[in-house]
């Protein structure tokens, strides 16, 4: 990816993440981003901090970072939302964030998932009607 990294949009930087990680994790990053996808869109895909798929619309709605045992998917105002289904399992301890864990073999519930997404750009475009 260090090659890349200053080259390409961020969605074929994303594209690429996903081909290079080839296994699980990649998997399961490329079913998230559809659904997020399928849930707004218009999301715009972003790559920040030197590697890290984010998703916006008028704000950041999440994060997808991949590590060795989980894909982490972290809501920037997490703990804003309501989460009926209990999909937030990780960060649970913070005013603002929440995130959800996704280890290997695991499958997210889209339809809450999508209602998640959708949760969250409410959310923002209510904050930047606010400004």
């Amino acid at each position: 990816m260090k090659k890349t990294e200053a080259e390409g949009s961020p969605s074929q930087l994303i594209d690429a993440r996903i081909e290079e990680l080839n296994d699980w994790r990649g998997e399961t990053l490329a079913g998230v981003r559809a659904l997020i996808k399928q849930a707004d869109p218009e999301v715009v895909e972003e790559w920040k901090w030197r590697g890290v798929p984010v998703w916006s619309h008028a704000g950041i709605i999440c994060t997808g970072e991949t590590y060795r045992n989980y894909v982490k998917l972290t809501f920037a105002k997490g703990a804003s939302l309501e989460d009926p289904s209990g999909l937030f399992n990780a960060s649970l301890e913070g005013n603002t964030r929440r995130a959800i864990d996704i280890r290997e073999g695991e499958e997210i519930n889209e339809e809450a998932f999508t209602a998640l997404i959708r949760a969250a750009v409410a959310l923002n475009a209510s904050r930047a009607r606010g400004r």
